[in-house]
């Protein structure tokens, strides 16, 4: 691989020169690719300006520029009938094609509705709305004049909306009436009249029509298509300082009260289109598919920002694995002749259920780079998207990076022409990011087959600025447990080779008898099983019998894969699991339902299904019981 750096004297590089280049001298690096890759007002006097200890974390001081201009206006100068979205609707065959001119119109009438309602440069927006174009255009049109938005998903419920309103003191909430997903239709509308009532700083409502269903309009609410309709294509773009807040966006902690991660404009920008072209090989004329929802930040970075700023054609999925039936994702990769495909794990085990037929039905020749995405992904999985889904051609890039990061951390691409992609592995750290495992007394723990706390030693662009409202927490949380450096939660493990593998969250690594072990080491083990995925166990639904010889089967597994002291001592066998709508398991509930402290569970609105934790609380009272009676025997 070769990277064009616009540095002086250095034009073309290989991957380890150029990350030797982006760590030992940062400033030359990140300066010469924002100077090269992104469209200023004004030049930035600085190149960065931070300091771990105390969060201060500032890039391209002096410098002013507006986002949306580098997403559209750049393009439509070039290439303005390029496709810039793919809305790829509930039902198959229906998709939309979205020129970057049409994108940039759309933009213009929206940015000026919310300036003609009174919303101006560091306002916030609440977006609520599903995958659409129109999803789109308003967090461009937050961007062109300086609004600050935050995405809340459409799905969330009126409580989880409220509070993240709240927090950001929101002046507007953009919404449809209805959202459609997965064959079913739900209603948006009234969840942000619930919401409402307990928002005093919102001053208006724009609602715009994704079904034809009308809906009851109160006074606060604009009817968006209609006012847009009257409103002028042409939207002068505000000049806005690189650290300047760009978005919002709201995140379970682990105490149970969302937190708002704070973004700002050039380092976030420049970070999610670097990253977007190098670790998934975009080139022009492909068509990228991330089938993330707008509202997480893999949608931010890697279905709005990153593709748009590079001039790619992105995809935009308001469907769901399943619907019609589980070859959607193949059948739509074949229909848009999609390139990468970058995916959740969560998703693909889902898919694995099913026969291959339903992946080897549909013609996938155009996919040249497979991606995962969310948490890690077990071996079962990876080898089933490489070589079902992939034909055992494309390579599988593991993406390990937060919403706190903005963007992909570790991957294993780039990478030197030839070098190899190991399975289920994040691999390799992107330009600029220096890892380093930390161990429990908070000294650096060297060499390689060592695992530790994964942190990051040094700053880079695309890392958040703080959480809104509440620096303090923000210091807290990701710098005061290793000073001077970033601490990212997540345990990991640095090979043989010196490749990385995320081994989970460090408040689920358990020490037992002196050994350190990340449970999802022992969740990849489990998975070996035919019968099941998880371990705080759910089986399988064509599976059933004697529950009792399927636990003695798994602690058998964990026992062979890794030690016998690694067998969890309880096992409880539950229908489901507490999940966001991200596919992500919500563990400090199974945490707290095991250590019987369930009595505070904190915010559980983003789960999928909040009445999981019943079910999950009232087998483990069965449970308890059962083992005590055993006991007494």
């Amino acid at each position: 691989l070769y990277f064009v750096t616009g540095l002086p004297g250095v034009s073309r590089l290989c991957y380890r020169d150029l990350y030797r280049l982006s760590i030992t001298d940062p400033d030359r690096f990140w300066g010469s690719a924002a100077t090269d890759r992104l469209r200023w007002v004004k030049p930035f006097h600085r190149v960065q300006d931070c300091e771990l200890s105390s969060g201060r974390i500032s890039w391209f001081l002096g410098g002013k520029l507006n986002v949306s201009v580098n997403c559209l206006d750049v393009h439509v100068e070039t290439h303005p009938d390029r496709v810039a979205l793919i809305w790829e609707r509930d039902e198959p065959g229906t998709e939309v094609k979205v020129t970057y001119r049409e994108l940039l119109e759309t933009t213009c009438r929206l940015a000026n509705t919310l300036k003609d309602h009174g919303i101006q440069k560091g306002d916030r927006v609440a977006i609520y709305m599903p995958v659409s174009p129109l999803a789109v255009a308003a967090m461009l049109a937050c961007t062109r004049i300086g609004a600050v938005h935050t995405v809340v998903f459409a799905g969330f419920s009126s409580d989880a909306l409220a509070g993240r309103i709240q927090d950001a003191h929101c002046k507007a909430v953009i919404t449809c009436n209805q959202a459609v997903r997965g064959g079913r239709v739900l209603d948006l509308k009234p969840t942000v009249d619930a919401a409402l009532t307990s928002c005093p700083t919102v001053r208006h409502v724009f609602v715009s029509q994704r079904t034809e269903k009308p809906v009851v309009m109160g006074p606060l609410d604009v009817p968006l298509e209609e006012v847009m309709s009257s409103q002028s294509a042409v939207c002068p773009a505000e000049p806005l300082d690189s650290e300047d807040l760009l978005f919002l966006l709201y995140t379970s902690g682990s105490t149970g009260k969302p937190k708002g991660i704070v973004h700002t404009q050039a380092g976030y920008l420049l970070y999610s289109s670097l990253t977007h072209q190098f670790v998934f090989d975009h080139q022009d004329g492909d068509v990228f598919g991330c089938v993330a929802d707008v509202g997480w930040i893999t949608g931010h970075s890697y279905v709005v920002y990153g593709p748009l700023c590079n001039g790619a054609t992105t995809v935009l999925f308001e469907s769901t694995p399943v619907y019609p039936n589980p070859g959607r994702y193949w059948e739509t990769v074949q229909r848009l002749g999609i390139t990468q495909f970058y995916g959740a794990p969560t998703a693909l085990r889902l898919l694995q259920k099913y026969d291959d037929h339903w992946v080897k039905t549909y013609d996938r020749s155009t996919l040249r780079t497979l991606g995962s995405v969310g948490e890690p992904i077990n071996h079962e999985a990876w080898h089933w998207f490489h070589t079902v889904v992939g034909d055992g051609r494309c390579p599988l890039v593991d993406t390990w990076w937060q919403t706190e990061t903005g963007g992909i951390c570790i991957a294993p691409r780039p990478a030197d022409e030839g070098s190899p992609i190991l399975p289920a592995m994040a691999m390799r750290p992107f330009f600029g990011i220096q890892p380093v495992l930390m161990g429990e007394k908070g000294q650096p723990v060297p060499g390689n087959s060592v695992g530790g706390a994964l942190c990051i030693s040094q700053p880079w662009p695309g890392m958040a600025r703080s959480i809104y409202g509440d620096h303090q927490r923000f210091v807290d949380a990701y710098f005061k447990p290793f000073p001077g450096c970033y601490f990212s939660g997540d345990g990991a493990f640095r090979s043989e080779d010196g490749f990385y593998q995320i081994t989970g969250r460090m408040d689920d690594v358990i020490n037992v008898s002196g050994h350190r072990l990340g449970t999802a080491e022992i969740e990849d083990a489990l998975v070996r099983h035919c019968a099941l995925p998880f371990a705080f166990v759910v089986l399988k639904d064509d599976l059933g019998g004697d529950t009792h010889s399927m636990v003695e089967q798994l602690r058998h597994l964990v026992t062979t894969k890794i030690a016998k002291y690694a067998v969890p001592e309880h096992f409880l066998v539950v229908r489901r699991l507490p999940k966001t709508r991200s596919g992500k398991i919500m563990r400090r509930i199974l945490r707290k339902v095991a250590m019987e402290t369930t009595a505070d569970l904190g915010d559980v609105s983003t789960l999928d299904d909040p009445s999981v934790v019943m079910e999950i609380i009232e087998a483990h009272e069965l449970y308890r019981k059962q083992t005590k009676l055993q006991e007494k025997k």
